[in-house]
């Protein structure tokens, strides 16, 4: 099939597979795309699985194991694969929601594109893909960790925006380096943990899923924060086999799980926090640092060169890393582009707050200083 596609590209006849994408320029005429509704065949899925080899750090959601994920379970989900010259050079992973298509997170791109191909003409072909094959979404949003493609997703009228984005640890240094250059509050906090009895360590058995579960949804009740995960056992039991690209870590006290950690993976790319869970009764001793720790070690002693915390709040950035942005590209059909408007509106409006905040506060300095009443 490889030939085939070779083949059938360069003539300009796709195969069947294939979505034939209208030829706009010259430049273009050999590039085509796939748009895939469930897991490919073997023939494609050695295209898919060669062009990941030349992609550095592969999120797990930009592979063929995005279809097997037991978190998209009775959803529509979909991948975009663009093609030149007979080659896999972006993929792109998303979720189908009425009038909705989302590809992705603030926190979680779903596109890849080959670094050594023509990476403007690969964005135009996944730009065009998501314009041309779902024509009657009112909202299209695609994440990605480059904003070199931008220029192709504007000429399609999709408005790209960079994001704070994820904490992303180099692990390169090795676990004991990496150690010593913690805040020392990190460092304290595990250290806590180890001399107050808690103990990690890998989930593999059905009695660890169990007291996971327990863990979670005693979670899901707490006050002290708002949640919006929602529980489902048997999803949660599908995670905990899929082992090849997933790895849980539970924390006791006593014998007691207090606290839980997931990970996902695509082995040799990128390691990506997934998850946390734990008891708020149990805060004090820091289970969450200790866990995050495991996890660090874990990845370092399976040879993974960059870990994605999902985040850049405090408590991830106190293990040093640096804040990768993430850029989102998302078109707004919506009538008087609607959704666009009520973003901008509630970013004056915090602009002003902020502003009315700061004045207040340098009038009350001055008159602390001067003693005005």
């Amino acid at each position: 099939m490889h030939n085939m596609i070779k083949a059938s590209a360069a003539s300009g006849s796709i195969p069947e597979l294939l979505t034939q994408v209208p030829v706009e320029s010259p430049s273009a005429r050999h590039s085509s795309y796939s748009l895939l509704r469930r897991s490919p065949d073997t023939e494609l899925e050695e295209l898919w699985l060669d062009f990941l080899g030349r992609v550095k750090f592969p999120d797990l959601y930009a592979t063929p194991h995005f279809f097997l994920e037991p978190h998209w379970k009775g959803k529509k989900v979909f991948a975009i694969l663009a093609f030149n010259a007979g080659r896999v050079t972006g993929v792109l992973t998303g979720l189908e929601e009425g009038s909705q298509i989302t590809c992705g997170l603030p926190s979680r791109p779903q596109m890849a594109i080959d670094p050594a191909g023509e990476t403007g003409k690969t964005a135009a072909t996944l730009a065009r893909a998501l314009v041309s094959e779902f024509p009657h979404a009112r909202l299209i949003t695609a994440y990605s960790w480059s904003g070199a493609l931008a220029t192709e997703f504007e000429r399609r009228n999709f408005r790209v925006q960079q994001l704070e984005g994820d904490v992303v640890l180099d692990l390169g240094p090795g676990a004991d380096a990496l150690f010593e250059s913690f805040h020392a509050s990190r460092k304290r906090n595990i250290r806590i943990a180890i001399r107050k009895g808690v103990e990690v360590s890998e989930m593999t058995t059905d009695q660890d899923l169990a007291q996971y579960w327990d863990v979670f949804c005693g979670w899901l009740k707490t006050g002290r924060k708002r949640i919006h995960a929602t529980g489902d056992f048997e999803r949660a039991a599908a995670v905990h086999r899929l082992r090849t690209t997933h790895r849980r870590f539970i924390a006791r006290v006593n014998g007691k799980a207090i606290a839980a950690t997931l990970v996902r993976f695509y082995p040799g790319g990128l390691i990506e926090y997934s998850a946390n869970c734990s008891l708020d009764e149990y805060h004090r001793i820091y289970p969450n640092d200790l866990l995050l720790w495991t996890t660090i070690q874990w990845a370092c002693n399976h040879g993974f060169a960059r870990y994605s915390f999902g985040a850049a709040h405090p408590f991830l950035t106190r293990c040093g890393g640096t804040v990768v942005p993430i850029y989102r590209y998302r078109l707004d059909r919506t009538f008087l582009q609607q959704v666009e408007m009520r973003e901008r509106l509630n970013a004056t409006g915090v602009y002003l707050l902020r502003g009315l905040r700061a004045s207040r506060s340098a009038a009350a300095n001055y008159c602390r200083r001067f003693r005005v009443s």
